[in-house]
């Protein structure tokens, strides 16, 4: 049984990413309204075999946290139809982008939670993903704002509880400080080790990779990408 923090302690936690930006699209608003009922998770009821989520009992599962744009996560549940897949992104726009994205493929090997990660790390069961995905987060560059920032030990130490032994959590981001904050901290885990030998295991983007918008937008702007396989000891 997952254990569940009160009421007081989800109230201290921050929110890791931004609610909404510009408003949905006609299409948007009909398919949160016609589609996401049908792949929404259901917080409000303990969590079943997360096999069971999907129309077939996919070989493997994994979780992308804070999808953004959904390209990545759309083309990974385009190459990988045995596997089952759930994304988790609190900001209204990104949803809509991926239900957009599930309809036009017609996926049925995607389920979302719409809503803040955090609630739904403490509801998933222990050892159930393969893979855990965080792609770009919110650097939230300011020293007094880096309490925002999701990696942080605790939640480390939840995204471990998920994860089967020797699956693996795939960390990508282009902002310098936040790479060298999450590695000291996912160094020091006892849950991870870091899969790198040579330094071009971290400057090159590793197999079936697909690029975001936000990853396309960072090169333009002269940023450099990093990327980090840790797997789960």
């Amino acid at each position: 049984m997952n254990e569940h923090p009160d009421d007081s302690d989800k109230s201290q936690r921050a929110f890791f990413g931004r609610r909404k930006g510009h408003p949905l699209r006609a299409r948007q608003v009909e398919l949160f309204e016609d589609l996401l009922p049908n792949i929404a998770v259901d917080l409000t009821k303990p969590a079943p075999d997360l096999t069971s989520l999907f129309p077939h009992a996919p070989s493997a599962l994994r979780l992308e946290i804070g999808f953004g744009g959904a390209e990545h996560m759309i083309a990974q549940a385009l190459a990988h139809p045995d596997c089952g897949f759930i994304g988790a992104d609190g900001f209204l726009n990104a949803i809509g982008k991926a239900l957009v994205a599930i309809d036009d493929n017609d996926l049925e090997n995607i389920r979302l939670h719409h809503g803040d990660a955090s609630d739904l790390l403490d509801w998933l069961p222990n050892a159930a993903f393969t893979r855990i995905d965080l792609l770009y987060p919110d650097p939230w560059p300011k020293r007094r704002q880096w309490k925002r920032r999701f990696i942080q030990d605790d939640n480390l130490a939840r995204l471990a509880r998920i994860l089967k032994p020797g699956g693996e959590l795939r960390f990508a981001t282009d902002i310098d400080s936040y790479m060298t904050y999450a590695l000291t901290r996912i160094m020091r885990s006892p849950h991870f080790v870091w899969t790198a030998n040579v330094a071009d295991d971290w400057r090159r983007s590793w197999d079936g990779w697909s690029r975001t918008r936000y990853e396309a937008k960072a090169i333009r702007e002269g940023r450099t990408p990093a990327y980090f396989i840790f797997k789960r000891v």
